[in-house]
Formats: C-alpha cells, structure tokens, sequence
C-alpha cells in the first residue's frame, strides 16, 4: 500500500519531493510528468485558474490509483500530488514520479498515473480568462435532463 501522505494541498509542488519518494538504490530510471498551467484552453487566453477538490476522497483515491499501478506493474514505484487554489500561469498544477529497474517501466507507469489522475480525481477547475470565469468540462444538467444539445453561453451560467 503506498504511503500517506499529504497529496491534495494548496502550497507549491517540489518536483525533488516526488523524485525522493520513488527513489531507492535498484531504480535505474526516473520518470516524472509535471503538469503546469497554461496561458490558454480550447482556443480562450487563460490567465488564472482555480482547483477545487473533495480533498479527503481525491487523497483516497489518488493512494488508491498508485495501489493498482503498483499490483499490475510489480517493482515500479510511483508518487503523486495536486495543487487546489489558485494558481497562475507557468505554476505547478501537478507533479507525478514512477521509478523502476528499467525505463520503459518507469514511463508507463508515471503515463498511467497521470491518466488515472486526471480522469478519476475528484478535482474541478475553473479557468479565468477576458471573458471571465468559467469551469471546464461543466455540462448544463438541464440539457441533459431534456436530451438535447445545443451551445450555452458559459458566462451566463
């Protein structure tokens, strides 16, 4: 079982604090995928954004995500943590570690935490930009509700 740790926080991530967690004298390799914000999203300039997280559920399933790496990809080592608040362009949003004898393991395995991290954390963003804030990968539930789809301006939501 990996180790608990704070890993859902609102401080600044360390690269080197990932890295010295999956280190150990047999890995041969290191792989990392530092995740930093962006000064643009689906052709809209960003300037800022926020993360918002179910801390307490996104920790137990972050510990969870590396728990299945560790099973299905035995001797890999693999570290994760996310940054919520805000933060700014070129900030550090997340930072993942996988460490192996070998480094074809080592990048699979960090490929597939930052995958399962981003596809099943609890985390929501919000990005601001000219136009305003608005969150990502909001769907209007009243469309839903009336299977239909059509555009909504999301600065009247």
């Amino acid at each position: 079982m990996s180790e608990r740790a704070d890993r859902v926080v609102e401080r600044s991530l360390d690269v080197a604090e990932a890295i010295a967690r999956v280190s150990h004298p047999s890995a041969g390799g290191i792989a990392t995928f530092v995740g930093v914000v962006r000064d643009h999203n689906d052709g809209r300039a960003v300037t800022m954004l926020e993360y918002h997280a179910y801390v307490e559920m996104a920790e137990k399933e972050l510990l969870a995500i590396e728990d299945e790496i560790l099973t299905e990809l035995p001797g890999v080592r693999v570290f994760a943590m996310h940054r919520i608040g805000s933060l700014e362009v070129g900030d550090t949003a997340v930072v993942c570690a996988a460490s192996s004898v070998h480094r074809g393991e080592a990048f699979r395995a960090v490929r597939q935490l930052i995958d399962r991290v981003k596809a099943r954390l609890p985390i929501w963003k919000r990005e601001h930009g000219p136009d305003g804030p608005y969150w990502v990968g909001w769907e209007d539930a009243r469309c839903e509700a009336h299977n239909h789809s059509h555009d909504h301006d999301v600065h009247d939501r």
